[in-house]
Formats: C-alpha cells, sequence, structure tokens
C-alpha cells in the first residue's frame, strides 16, 4: 500500500488522517475490507499508536471506518463511492475549477507517462509482469461496481512495479486529484471496451519493452479520459 506511506511529524494526526482517508477513496483497501492490523500500520506510517488511534476514531466519526473491537475487531471501510452521475460531475469540477482540473490532468499525465516508461525500460522479472498481467484480467473482469477501484489498482501497479517509491506515491496523488471525477463519469459499456483496448496496448508496451510504445499508449489512454470528462461537462 504505497499510499500508506511515512507522515511527517510536524502534522502527524493530519496527515494520517489524509493518508487513510486517500487508501479508502482510491480503493486501496475496498468497502468492506479491513485497514492493516495497528500495530503494522502505525510503523508503516511512522507515527505513535495514539495518533493512529485518533485519526481512525475521526474517520470513523465521519462515516468512512467501521471500528470493531475483539479477537475479529478492527478498521473496516465503510465508505462506498456513489454511484457516477453527471450532475456530480458537474458539481465536482465547479467545486475544484477549469484550471486547477486541467493542472490535475496534466499533472497525471506525466507521471504517468513517465512511470511506464521507466517499467517498459527496466526489464520485468516473471514475477512481475505477472503481476501487471493479473492486474489487467481483474480488472477485465470487474464488474460495474468494482470497475473503478481496480481500474485505479491497475494504473497505480504500474508505478509502484517500477520499484520507486516516490513515483508510486506521486502517481497515487495525481490520481487522488481527479478521483472523485473519475467516479462521477457515467459508465458506457462502449467507453469500458474502448478502455480495454487501450489498456491491453498498455502492458502489451510494457511487457515487450518499448518505452515510447508505452508512452504512447498511455497518452493515448488518458487524453481519451480527458475528453469524455468534457463530453460529460459539455
Amino acid at each position: 500500500m504505497t499510499v500508506l506511506r511515512p507522515v511527517r511529524a510536524g502534522n502527524a494526526f493530519e496527515e494520517t488522517v489524509e493518508r487513510l482517508l486517500q487508501a479508502i477513496k482510491l480503493g486501496v483497501v475496498a468497502p468492506g475490507g479491513k485497514l492493516p492490523p495497528e500495530r503494522e500500520l502505525a510503523v508503516q506510517l511512522g507515527i505513535s499508536r495514539v495518533t493512529l488511534r485518533e485519526a481512525i476514531r475521526a474517520l470513523s466519526d465521519a462515516g468512512y471506518l467501521d471500528v470493531r473491537r475483539g479477537r475479529y475487531g478492527g478498521a473496516f471501510v465503510t465508505y462506498v463511492p456513489p454511484k457516477p452521475d453527471a450532475g456530480d460531475l458537474r458539481q465536482a469540477v465547479a467545486e475544484m475549477g477549469m484550471a486547477e482540473l486541467s493542472d490535475a490532468l496534466t499533472f497525471r499525465l506525466a507521471v504517468e507517462c513517465g512511470a511506464a516508461q521507466v517499467l517498459a525500460a527496466s526489464g520485468l522479472t516473471q514475477e512481475q509482469r505477472a503481476v501487471l498481467v493479473r492486474r489487467l484480467s481483474d480488472l477485465n473482469e470487474a464488474g460495474l461496481d468494482d470497475y473503478r477501484r481496480l481500474d485505479t489498482a491497475f494504473h497505480l501497479s504500474i508505478a509502484e512495479l517500477t520499484g520507486s517509491t516516490l513515483l508510486a506515491t506521486t502517481c497515487a496523488d495525481a490520481r487522488s486529484r481527479v478521483s472523485d471525477l473519475l467516479n462521477a463519469i457515467p459508465m458506457l459499456q462502449v467507453n469500458l471496451d474502448h478502455a480495454a483496448v487501450q489498456h491491453r496496448a498498455i502492458v502489451d508496451a510494457i511487457l515487450s519493452g518499448d518505452p515510447d510504445a508505452a508512452r504512447r499508449a498511455v497518452t493515448e489512454h488518458l487524453e481519451g479520459t480527458a475528453a469524455l470528462l468534457r463530453a460529460f461537462l459539455s
């Protein structure tokens, strides 16, 4: 879980809430799923268990987590992304502003293209190849309710497989900036079919060790997503 990286000591509570909320909204921990054990999570975030408990309590009070005690207890995700709705999309864009939206899409394009290029040039191990293929297979088999979460997992896996924590966390941040917008796009089968072809092209380029083709495939895919956003906003 790359998004659950160490936080800065000066704003430990606030950043812990941010990290956990990012993991929840990106679907790193699926609805109904459980966060890692408290001891493990505190070490991963580089914070005290007291700070972690405070952050979990805040997210529980806000309705994102359900904290259960006992042998089979833990912090379980209760957040479920709202159903896709063009009206919600317009509202989210209005709150963000067109300039910030354009900046976020440019940022995402730059970091995801870079991640794909780096991975394609790295000479993947058999295990890395298997992970990438499995992520694509999971996405292709996803139902509508789980599509966005597995789409996120697929995209973030490309950065994570590079082995660069900085790149992986940057890609997660870039995805977070547009996550609510992507979740609000109505899912039409023709668009999902087109995205499946583009995802396959990205994977094929990476597996064949062609950085330029990987960059072109990611660019085509993300520019298509941007065009879809504009279409629903027009």
